[in-house]
């Protein structure tokens, strides 16, 4: 046994001891970007990843990258990939991943396996592993695949057999067998809408699948069942579109080609974050209950058995797919107690999460009624946010006379990686007659640029060298905090709000290929260079 591998066992193992008698939440480690003070951690890590076990990976040349690999390469161990047979690492380790498999042609043997896999690879405190599978579900040719974790391990797990696309192809299938399962194993589920923008606006649409209009018990249910949207993976970014959001400079970011053939890719409100937010904010007003009141989260969707997420790393989204269509995105970022099972799920359900497009990016978002300018760049602000206020996921209710929601923000750079160009609020709002609107803010940016005339901000610079793929890290900045108070706001009216922040362009995976085969950027038909960003979850006021 190699070294790390050693060192790697003996600190599970007694994490694992430890864990067992004392717990694991500790103090978390200060941010001195921003504030001194923390009281809970960042995590991240990969909620959509397929191995071996998946019939169609296997079809496209992954023959032996099984959940073993996953998991150690997600824990950074040295693995083999299924494709090039090179030896690869991930540098930076995750903290949790699930595994998801397709339940379809998943056999008793392979369940098995996966099972135990997670539950070898678990080690509280250090690296979480959930027990989960993706489900098929198809309208017509309208995909809409959720991903399925539970929350409990495998004396649960052996109790089922994951429902398949087989057993029902209509969502509210899948969410029926998750109430029974539910109730007769002893555990709970999550699932997961994924690649929404590939699903013709089936994901988040205005009626069920019967054709019926979208009830109060549909909209509870969904929700009871899918508190979070994938916005942000290989098959393409889910937040919004040019189409649907014409005044957005930032709308036009990693959509799928469609000669890449991977499901619809018609523009559509069902099929994007942003305008099914919106939709949900018509239905609940007309019915009583959002069906669509999700947090965000990124994962990679990746069918190597590598959760690979970075630009100069990435690992494509199939073995022997032309990869440069393909976006090395994405992860999610999780504000939990501690690293375990239950306090990430806990964490998952009540929405404290976040998107990023692939690099670490730590942001904290706030509403509430009380917030001033002052309290954004002081050392306690998280401390004020959460006594004083609500984190992302929540919902603010019904307006004290003559207050505004207000919000306290900040976000810091991957550790690794680029600068930070700005904070964006996004708002979505719908009026008395049921008519959708939404505006975007700048609410704080890097030093050197001034509002426009018409209010807007200019581009950040570009520093990326198309030859060598390198850029200088010298425009934007390494952290950033903003307060933003809502101008426009009427009590009455429901609406979201939510962050996006964006870094400094750099270099997309394709352009290193272009100089790592020495041919002309312009040949990978794809922009040589992107800003990565993060997608906060919303915070929602209802009246």
């Amino acid at each position: 046994m190699s070294r790390i591998r050693t060192a790697f066992f003996l600190l599970t193992t007694l994490a694992t001891a430890v864990a067992g008698l004392a717990g694991c939440k500790g103090p978390p480690p200060t941010n001195s970007a921003v504030i001194a003070r923390e009281p809970n951690r960042l995590l991240w890590g990969d909620t959509h990843l397929h191995t071996s076990y998946s019939a169609d990976a296997r079809q496209l040349g992954n023959l032996s990258a099984d959940p073993d690999t996953a998991y150690h390469w997600a824990k950074g161990l040295p693995v083999v990939n299924p494709y090039t047979r090179a030896k690869v690492q991930l540098e930076t380790p995750l903290d949790f991943l699930v595994v998801t498999d397709h339940a379809e042609g998943l056999g008793q043997a392979e369940w098995s396996s996966v099972v135990d896999a997670a539950e070898r690879h678990y080690a509280p405190c250090v690296f979480t592993t959930y027990i989960g599978w993706e489900w098929g579900g198809e309208l017509g040719s309208d995909k809409i695949h959720r991903a399925v974790l539970m929350n409990e391990g495998a004396e649960q797990a052996r109790q089922l057999k994951p429902f398949s696309a087989l057993d029902g192809q209509r969502p509210e299938d899948l969410w029926r067998w998750l109430g029974e399962t539910s109730s007769r194993v002893a555990t709970d589920f999550i699932a997961i809408p994924h690649a929404p923008n590939l699903s013709g606006g089936a994901m988040y649409p205005d009626l069920d699948s019967e054709g019926h209009p979208i009830s109060e018990a549909y909209a509870q249910t969904r929700m009871r069942w899918e508190p979070l949207a994938e916005v942000t993976q290989v098959k393409g970014d889910s937040e919004t579109h040019p189409a649907l959001s014409p005044d957005d400079g930032f709308a036009d970011f990693e959509k799928l080609p469609p000669e890449a053939g991977e499901g619809k890719a018609e523009v559509s409100d069902g099929s994007y974050a942003r305008t099914s937010l919106l939709r949900g904010l018509q239905i609940g007003q007309s019915v009583g209950a959002n069906p669509f009141k999700f947090g965000m989260i990124g994962s990679t969707g990746s069918h190597t058995g590598l959760a690979s997420a970075d630009e100069d790393y990435f690992w494509g989204a199939a073995p022997g797919l032309e990869g440069r269509d393909f976006s090395a995105q994405g992860l999610t970022a999780v504000w939990a107690e501690e690293n375990t099972r239950t306090s990430i799920f806990e964490a998952f359900k009540r929405k404290e999460v976040y998107a990023t497009t692939g690099p670490r990016i730590r942001v904290r978002f706030f509403g509430g009624w009380n917030f001033d300018s002052k309290q954004a760049g002081k050392a306690d602000m998280v401390t004020v946010g959460y006594t004083f206020g609500y984190p992302m996921g929540s919902e603010l209710k019904k307006a004290p006379e003559g207050k505004a929601p207000t919000f306290l923000m900040y976000a810091v750079k991957d550790p690794e990686g680029a600068n930070l160009d700005r904070i964006q609020l996004v708002k979505g709002w719908v009026d008395a007659d049921g008519q959708t609107y939404e505006k975007i803010y700048d609410v704080t940016w890097s030093a050197g640029r001034e509002r426009g005339p018409d209010g807007g901000l200019a581009e950040i610079e570009n520093t990326v060298d198309l030859a060598t793929a390198q850029y200088v890290n010298v425009e934007g900045a390494a952290a950033l905090n903003g307060f933003w108070s809502d101008p426009q706001f009427d009590p009455e009216q429901a609406a979201f709000y939510y962050l996006r922040v964006l870094q400094i362009p750099t270099p997309r995976h394709s352009l290193y290929d272009a100089v790592a085969l020495q041919v002309d950027p312009k040949e990978t038909g794809r922009p040589p260079t992107i800003q990565e960003r993060a997608y906060t979850s919303p915070i929602w006021y209802w009246p």
